[in-house]
Order: C-alpha cells, then structure tokens, then sequence
C-alpha cells in the first residue's frame, strides 16, 4: 500500500471532531468520569485540543507506520528506508518531530568534532521544523508493500481529496525483504578460468632428484578438445620432461588419422598423441605401440625426431654387444626418417587411437583436407580390455550393489 497526502495550512481555530461515542457524564465534582475496573461502561475520554504551533489540526492525521514502510517528503528528497525505525502509531507531526529527534541525538558529537555535516543537518533540521509549521504545502508519502500502514481520513466516509491510495503487486525483492518468499539463490561464483593461468607445483628431478617445478596449463585446440600440458625443468641437470594429458573422457569410438606427408610444410602441423596412441610409417615399416614416449603436444617433425632419437641411441642396440647388421639397418631407417622430415621422401604417418583423444592438425580447417584422411570406428573387445572398459560399470551399479547392503 502506497498513500499520499498534500498537507496545506489550514485556518485558525479549533476543528472538533465528534467523538465516536458519546461518554456518561462526569460526577459534578470531577472533570473526567472516575476510572474504575467495577465500571462495566468505562470507555476512553476524548478532549479536544489545538496545536500550540499553528494552532489547528491538519498536521492531527492519525499515521500507523509498520516496519516495513518507508516515509518520502519529495519536497526535501527527504526519505525514512524501510526497517530503519520500528513501527508507530502516530500523527503526521509526530512522523517529522520523530525524524527531527533522530537528526538532532548525534549533533552534540559532529559539532565538537568539528564535522563539516553537522552544519548541513541543522539546515535541514530547519526545514523539517517548517514542516510541522506547514509554512507551505508539502507531500508525505508512506510506501508499505505489506499494506499494512494508514493514513487518516478525517473526512470519512466522503473521499479526502488529499489523500490518495494507490494498491500494487508487491515484487519478487519485496516479496523476499517480507519474508513471503524464499529468497533466490545466490549466483553461483564464476568458475576461474584456468586456460590463461600456468599453475606451477613442486616436484623432484625425474634425472638427478633435484628438486624442482612442473608448470601445468590447460591449453584448448582448435576443432578438438582441451588437454593439460605439463613440463618439468630441472635446473640442476637441464633435463627437461613434456606431458599431455587428455582434458576429456574416453570417445565412444576409436579414431585413426592417416596423413600423406608430400610436403615439407607438413612438418609444422600441430599434433597431439596421446598415451594411448600408437604410430605406424608403413614405408620405413616402423610401428610405435602405444604408452611408449607417453602423451604429447607438439609438431609432426617433433615427433618424428623423438621417434628418431628413441630408435638410434636405444641401449640395446649401440655398443660392442650390437649386430653390425642391425647397425647398419637403423643407419638407414635415420637416413629415411631425415628424408622425410626434410620433404624429400613421401610417406605415410598413421596415428591409431582407441580412445579417440589424439589430433593432428588439419591446415584446410574447416574445409576437409586432401592430405588427411580421418576414420571413427568401433573398438574391438581386446581394445576395450587394454583400455580397462570391460569391467568399468557406468549404468546400474546401484541396483548391482543394492542386496550387498
């Protein structure tokens, strides 16, 4: 409930309202009839009385103002929040005199500290104080959304041309502020966004146990999915590790990516193998299994020359022990594997992933690639039993568990 009323100066003298009933006559030696609990016909007595300000009653409305009920004057931008005073049966004046008690009890400490306030609040005080002498006309508004404040009639039952009442639908926040509603979830806090952060965390040396940090960020590819990349660097001995993991779960079907290499522009295509992948250049007749240099973000010719040191410096195939003709066939599988990577040599680069998270760039992105050649297909059991999803129940492990309980 909103009311508003224009509150005007009013003629001198008294207006006497009549009282609703009434009272039995006094005794003679008594102003007022004798207060008495035995007194079945005790009713509360009525006397009129002026304003000794102004000397009438148009400031005499009765107000009832519930907590919840904010007081505007828009003449002043003057307003009383809602829940900032307890509610109150009261008069028109008894509202201003009351905001003028509540300026005026903190006045003494502002002036003997010397606040630039306290000035201001006094000229305001002034005004409220012309208020309750209605020098001039003024707008009192009372805005209850419980509907549960009243603004006086003296008029009643005929319409009080200054008084206006106006009902609404109390909002969704009112509703909230009243307690008729639960109040509305808090918004849940934004999620951090890890992909331009690098987050370090301590760790030993894999090569001497010093220790020392791997920094991991989680990094999204393009037309694929989101990987963490974890690097270690030892300080010690320089010896340096490079990780990927997958960012996402296992694909509902394998991939196999197939990739003629004509060009020596393929080496900068941007490639992720991860630990489940395994590589096959048919023409060196060369196949890498899976797990073996782990997970990895990097170029083709990146990859091909870890391929390339991984076979040649292998321990077991250098020394005095090696065979003079498995020397000679790794000294051509370096020569082709140069070859290749230097464009000189057509090949075949085959990435088989069972679990779908590997990629290699596609320079033709969105456009198919004429080079590349990309194959979904089903994995078979023995895939799924090196991938330990045989035995992975995901649907209905609750029912399964239920009489074990």
């Amino acid at each position: 409930m909103a009311a508003s009323g224009a509150v005007e100066p009013g003629p001198a003298g008294a207006a006497v309202a009549p009282s609703p009933a009434p009272a039995p006559p006094p005794a003679p030696d008594h102003l007022f009839r004798p207060i008495s609990a035995e007194d079945e016909e005790q009713q509360p007595t009525e006397i009129e009385s002026l304003c000794m300000n102004c000397y009438c009653n148009d400031m005499n409305r009765e107000v009832v103002k519930t907590d919840s009920a904010a007081t505007r004057i828009p003449e002043l931008d003057f307003e009383i929040p809602a829940f900032s005073q307890k509610g109150a049966l009261t008069t028109v004046e008894g509202l201003i005199t009351r905001a003028i008690s509540g300026l005026e009890q903190d006045q003494p400490a502002r002036r003997a500290n010397k606040d630039a306030t306290a000035e201001r609040i006094d000229e305001f005080i002034v005004k409220l104080k012309e208020l309750k002498q209605v020098a001039s006309p003024f707008t009192l508004i009372i805005d209850d959304p419980s509907g549960n404040s009243f603004v006086e009639n003296p008029h009643a039952p005929q319409k009080d041309d200054a008084l206006v009442i106006t009902h609404y639908n109390r909002t969704r926040q009112q509703e909230e502020m009243l307690g008729l509603q639960e109040e509305a979830p808090a918004e849940k806090p934004e999620e951090e966004d890890l992909r331009n952060e690098v987050l370090q965390f301590n760790t030993n040396c894999p090569e001497c146990s010093a220790p020392a940090q791997t920094n991991m960020k989680l990094v999204q590819i393009p037309h694929f999915k989101e990987v963490i990349i974890m690097a270690t660097n030892c300080e010690n001995c320089g010896h340096r590790t490079n990780e990927v993991k997958s960012g996402g779960a296992v694909e509902p079907l394998g991939t196999r990516i197939t990739l003629h290499i004509t060009d020596a522009s393929d080496m900068t295509r941007d490639l992720l193998k991860s630990e489940t992948c395994s590589v096959e250049i048919p023409e060196l007749e060369f196949e890498l299994g899976m797990a073996v240099l782990g997970g990895k973000f990097t170029t083709l010719e990146g990859l091909l020359k870890d391929i390339r040191e991984l076979v040649t410096k292998n321990p077991f195939t250098l020394g005095d022990s090696s065979n003079p003709g498995q020397t000679e066939k790794l000294q051509e599988f370096s020569q082709k594997m140069e070859q290749i990577i230097e464009g000189n040599m057509k090949a075949h680069f085959i990435m088989d992933d069972p679990a779908g998270n590997s990629y290699l760039q596609n320079v033709y992105a969105p456009e198919d690639d004429p080079e590349m050649k990309v194959e979904r297909y089903k994995r078979t059991f023995d895939q799924n039993e090196e991938l330990g999803l045989n035995d992975m129940k995901t649907e209905g492990y609750e029912a399964g568990l239920a009489p074990q309980r």
